[in-house]
């Protein structure tokens, strides 16, 4: 087994010495494991400038042969970490939240992150094999729930993008100073039962992985996410009452014997857009593709209106 550390903070602060605590779980299990905290590298933020996506819609519209992958790769640190991932068993990563969300610092990576998208790149055939990583999430924050509503669902958006289970996850509350955690037992212990179950997952069969942590964690019976909206029409015409914005796994509300309210995915349609399964995310470079045709179909348009915007001019400071 290799299992890797993933800290989006400062070194020896809350989420640094979570992760070593899940990674002590691991070796205990018989893994080898690595630490990485970003701060350590170099990583550039994603320009966006779609020359990742425009060379996968390229090569599954059969007008490129190659992937290249990110225009950046070479600038910076992100291909080496990545493909440090790629090639592991399994990842631990462990983010502060400082208003919400995660970090910035991992913001920058998990973005850069997209150009290796596994599902497009198993669908173009860049990518032979899907690496099936199994995954263990840690969000710290020195309040409740309500400062860092957000953060596991982000951790948790940018999971399925690299195809990686999470199969446990932990919100670590009330550590606002580095070194807090270490007065919460608790939290510690948490920490190395999600190691635990990422070195257990692991050894499991892939068909027959499952969520390990907490049953009753979150809404949504799938991925865990707190966070359901009304459902829209998606871009082929797709809709559901409500939506899991993680995984976007689609169903309803409805309560329980106890008043409470619950997310019931729909038993029949209800995963076809599933994030986690990389066929389901796959359809979603037919969406940027089909986009992609309609916008060049009025470049005429565009070019048009676009002199108003490019001759508008602003001063800066």
């Amino acid at each position: 087994m290799k299992v890797v550390g993933i800290v989006a903070g400062r070194h020896n602060g809350n989420s640094e010495i979570l992760v070593k605590e899940a990674l002590l779980a691991c070796q205990e299990a018989g893994a080898e494991c690595k630490l990485i905290n970003l701060f350590d590298y170099k990583i550039l933020p994603c320009t966006g400038c779609e020359g990742c996506t425009m060379q996968m819609g390229e090569i599954a519209m059969g007008k490129r042969d190659k992937y290249t992958g990110c225009v950046l790769k070479d600038k910076d640190d992100i291909d080496k970490i990545i493909n440090e991932v790629q090639s592991s068993d399994g990842v631990i990563i462990g983010v502060p939240s400082y208003d919400l969300a995660p970090s910035a610092l991992y913001l920058l990576y998990a973005h850069r992150a997209l150009a290796y998208e596994v599902s497009f790149r198993l669908e173009i055939g860049d990518l032979k094999k899907n690496p099936n990583l199994v995954g263990g999430l840690i969000a710290v924050g020195g309040s409740c729930h309500d400062w860092q509503s957000m953060t596991l669902e982000v951790l948790g958006a940018s999971m399925f993008t690299q195809s990686i289970q999470v199969v446990d996850q932990m919100m670590a509350t009330r550590n606002g100073r580095p070194g807090n955690v270490l007065l919460r037992d608790e939290q510690i212990e948490q920490a190395h039962k999600i190691g635990e179950h990422v070195a257990e997952a692991i050894q499991t069969p892939v068909e027959e992985r499952h969520w390990l942590g907490d049953p009753d964690m979150g809404m949504c019976p799938v991925c865990h996410s707190s966070l359901i909206y009304p459902g829209d029409p998606h871009w082929d015409g797709v809709e559901f009452p409500f939506e899991c914005a993680v995984c976007g796994c689609g169903g309803d509300l409805v309560k329980d014997e106890s008043g409470k309210f619950k997310f019931v995915v729909d038993p029949v349609n209800g995963q076809i857009r599933n994030r986690n399964i990389n066929k389901a995310r796959a359809l979603h470079l037919d969406e940027i593709v089909q986009t992609r045709i309609d916008f060049f179909k009025q470049q005429d348009v565009v070019k048009e209106k676009y002199k108003k915007y490019k001759e508008l001019k602003f001063p800066s400071v």
